[in-house]
């Protein structure tokens, strides 16, 4: 529902913060990840996901879009709620989880507080092939010009295609018309071939 929410930084703890945007106060839960990322910033500008219970509405908001989709895919497991996605950011940091998912380190998963050993084998067994997929790159902050290849190749990749597959397709495409195509043209193109 809320892509991002920027402004006054009000509050900060290490669980939550309060921003003020537009005159209203948004209570947000926070990792220890994003925590340290904000600094002494008097605004903010949080990535959010909106849980929706029957007894409350609860925001959780990410310093980078990367950290909120890597979030997205833990608690997308069975067992792994929104608190313990938060618990698992807050221990280590987004990238040892993803590096350690697609290698295969459940004792790494494992020593995450709240995570038992059949946890941390379900999280590898479900996750490591959609991570290998996105490739590492994912958790950077992307560049705000992006080129129509670069573009083309994350929608490719969030419909789910492999990023080595759809680059290949890409490139053939690109060098076949000297590069003079829209996004939406490699991106047609490419689902024809792939």
């Amino acid at each position: 529902m809320y892509a991002y929410i920027d402004g006054k930084l009000v509050f900060k703890s290490a669980a939550y913060v309060v921003i003020d945007a537009g005159g209203v106060g948004y209570h947000i839960n926070i990792s220890l990840h994003t925590y340290s990322k904000l600094g002494d910033n008097e605004r903010a500008k949080l990535f959010t996901w909106l849980h929706v219970k029957e007894d409350a509405h609860t925001l959780y908001g990410f310093a980078e879009e990367g950290e909120r989709r890597l979030f997205l895919h833990l608690i997308s497991i069975s067992g792994i709620g929104p608190n313990t996605g938060r618990m698992m950011l807050s221990s280590i940091t987004p990238e040892e989880i993803q590096n350690a998912i697609i290698s295969g380190n459940v004792a790494l998963i494992q020593r995450i507080k709240g995570i038992g050993p059949k946890s941390a084998q379900r999280i590898i067994l479900e996750l490591q092939d959609k991570l290998r997929k996105e490739g590492p790159e994912t958790l950077s902050i992307m560049p705000l010009n992006k080129t129509a290849k670069e573009e083309a190749l994350g929608a490719l990749v969030m419909l789910g295609f492999a990023r080595a597959a759809a680059e290949k397709v890409l490139e053939q495409e690109i060098n076949k018309n000297q590069g003079d195509l829209t996004v939406e043209q490699l991106i047609k193109f490419a689902l024809k071939s792939l």
